[in-house]
């Protein structure tokens, strides 16, 4: 699956995005500094009805945020150095925990990732508009 939408059209990217994985419960964000990772894990919290600040958690390493249908979890495992790391930060149980979890730089720990996780990429295309593949 390609999307492709421009900085202004976010929201109805991550309306598709959703309904593209219904049931679907762990994502991988993976893309350069800069690709928009957070932004849209914000629009896609947006759409599920987070009322809580939406913000990158690359010094808690994860938030939780609630939501009308129950967690979501916004991991950014950035600053950890292995899997051996992520596992004493929680990271697992949080994988593992049954609730969405939207996890920005997934390679640090790939080994720890269920088997069924979305891996979804995301690329810029220009100043305004960004590629998202699957």
């Amino acid at each position: 699956m390609e999307l492709r939408f421009h900085l202004q059209d976010i929201e109805k990217a991550a309306i598709a995005f959703w309904q593209a994985f219904p049931l679907q419960q762990v994502f991988a964000f993976h893309g350069s500094m800069g690709a928009g990772k957070t932004t849209f894990i914000h629009a896609l919290c947006n759409i599920k009805g987070v009322t809580d600040t939406v913000g990158s958690p690359t010094f808690s390493i994860i938030n939780e945020y609630r939501y009308p249908g129950g967690k979501i979890f916004h991991l950014d495992l950035y600053r950890l150095k292995d899997e051996e790391e992520a596992l004493r930060a929680g990271v697992e149980d949080v994988l593992y925990s049954g609730e969405y979890c939207l996890v920005e730089w997934p390679d640090r720990a790939p080994g720890i990732f269920p088997p069924d996780a979305v891996h979804v990429r995301l690329e810029i295309v220009d100043l305004d508009t960004r590629k998202i593949n699957l």
